[in-house]
C-alpha cells in the first residue's frame, strides 16, 4: 500500500494543518492500555471534566465532541428553537462555515449576520437586528455569538467581553461564545480563563483545543447550566456521544495539566508577531496591507496577486478570505522561525 506523504514543511494556511502535539500523542497511548467503560464513563473523562472546572473555577458542565462544527450547532441548539434567531458577526463561523449546522441543528432558527470592525460585534448593529421587530412574522433573537479569538485573529478584551454580555442581557438574548482558539485569546490577554468567559456573562462556550495540537476533541461548557437541561441525549442524537469517550477525553487531561494548552497557543501567538516583524518592510512601503491588528495566531493581508500567485508557485499555502487578494496567514503549536524566515525572504524577494 502506498502512504501519501504529509507536505515537505510546515505551512501558513491553517492551525489545522499541524499534527498532533507530543502530550497529546502520548495520552491517547497511555488510555489506550487495556479496557475501560464506554460512552464517557470511563475515569479519563470524568477527570477531564472536573480539570475544566478547575480551570474556570467554578461548577460548571462540560461535554466533548469530536468538532468544532458540533460543538457550536449544539451549543446554539441548547439556546434556541425553531422560531428563534441567532446574532452573530458577518465573518462568524456559525454564518459562513458550518454548513448551516447551527439552522439545523435548531430545527430552523435563522442566522442574522451584523457587521464590525476587525472581526468584532458592532454592538449598535446588535441592538438594531435585535429589536427591529418583535412580531409574530419574524424570528425572534434569542442567542447573540461571538468568537474568541475573532475571525480576523483579534482579541475581545475583559471589558469588551462585559459590554456584550450587558446589552445581551438587556436584550434578553443568551451569550454563546465559539472558542475555537479559546487559548490564543487566553494567552493573549494574560487573564484567568473565567474573566472572559462566565464572570463576564458568558452563558456557554464551545472550547476548542484541536487546532491547539489535540487530533480531535471539542468542550462545549455550560456555565448556565439551566440550558444544559437534556444536552447528554442532544450529543447522543446527532452522533457525537464517542464510545471510546476517553481517546477524546485523555488528551483533554494532558492539555490542561501543567497548562499545556496555554504554552501551544503563547508559542503560535509569539510566532505571529515574529512573521509581522519580518514583513513589516513590505507593510511599511504599502506592498502589501495589513487589515487587522495581529492578537493572536492569525494575520490578515491584502496582497498584490503576483506576490499570492508566486508565493504559493514555491510552495506556500495559505487561504483565500473575505475578498479578491485578501489572505489569511496563521501560525501555529509547532511553526518554527526557520519557517517565518523561509516564508518572508521569499516574500521579499518576490515583491
Amino acid at each position: 500500500m502506498t502512504h501519501p506523504k504529509p507536505l515537505p514543511r510546515r505551512q501558513f494556511a491553517s492551525d489545522n494543518y499541524a499534527g498532533v502535539c507530543p502530550e497529546a500523542w502520548r495520552a491517547m497511548e497511555e488510555a489506550n492500555a487495556g479496557h475501560s467503560k464506554g460512552y464517557g464513563e470511563d475515569a479519563w473523562t470524568a477527570r477531564a471534566c472536573d480539570r475544566v472546572r478547575e480551570l474556570f473555577e467554578t461548577d460548571c458542565d462540560v461535554y466533548f465532541t469530536f468538532t468544532g462544527g458540533a460543538a457550536n450547532s449544539l451549543a446554539l441548539s441548547a439556546i434556541c428553537r425553531a422560531h428563534h434567531a441567532i446574532i452573530c458577526h458577518e465573518h462568524a463561523h456559525v454564518e459562513t462555515d458550518e454548513c448551516g449546522g447551527p439552522e439545523f441543528f435548531t430545527g430552523g432558527a435563522k442566522v442574522m449576520p451584523i457587521g464590525g470592525q476587525h472581526g468584532k460585534l458592532d454592538l449598535a448593529a446588535v441592538k438594531e437586528r435585535a429589536t427591529r421587530r418583535d412580531d409574530v412574522h419574524f424570528p425572534r433573537a434569542r442567542a447573540l455569538a461571538i468568537t474568541q479569538a475573532t475571525e480576523m485573529g483579534t482579541v475581545y478584551s475583559v471589558d469588551e467581553v462585559a459590554a456584550i454580555s450587558d446589552v445581551a442581557r438587556s436584550l434578553k438574548l443568551s451569550l454563546f461564545m465559539d472558542g475555537a482558539r479559546f487559548a490564543n485569546a487566553v494567552a493573549s490577554l494574560g487573564v484567568a480563563p473565567k474573566e472572559i468567559t462566565w464572570q463576564a456573562g458568558v452563558d456557554v462556550l464551545s472550547f476548542g483545543c484541536t487546532k491547539n495540537g489535540l487530533a480531535f476533541g471539542e468542550a462545549v461548557v455550560f456555565f448556565n447550566r439551566d440550558l444544559a437541561q437534556e444536552f447528554d441525549f442532544r450529543v447522543k442524537q446527532v452522533g457525537q456521544l464517542y464510545s471510546k469517550m476517553r481517546f477524546i477525553a485523555a488528551p483533554w487531561i494532558a492539555m490542561l495539566e501543567g497548562d499545556t494548552w496555554l504554552k501551544h497557543a503563547a508559542h503560535s501567538n509569539a510566532m505571529m508577531k515574529k512573521l509581522e516583524a519580518a514583513l513589516k518592510p513590505l507593510i511599511d512601503k504599502g506592498t502589501i496591507e495589513q487589515l487587522a491588528p495581529v492578537e493572536a495566531n492569525a494575520m490578515f493581508l491584502r496582497m498584490p496577486q503576483p506576490l499570492i500567485d508566486g508565493l504559493r508557485a514555491r510552495g506556500w499555502h495559505f487561504y483565500d478570505f473575505i475578498g479578491p487578494q485578501i489572505v489569511r496567514i496563521m501560525c501555529a503549536w509547532d511553526t518554527m522561525e526557520e519557517d517565518i524566515a523561509a516564508f518572508a525572504a521569499d516574500a521579499l524577494a518576490l515583491a
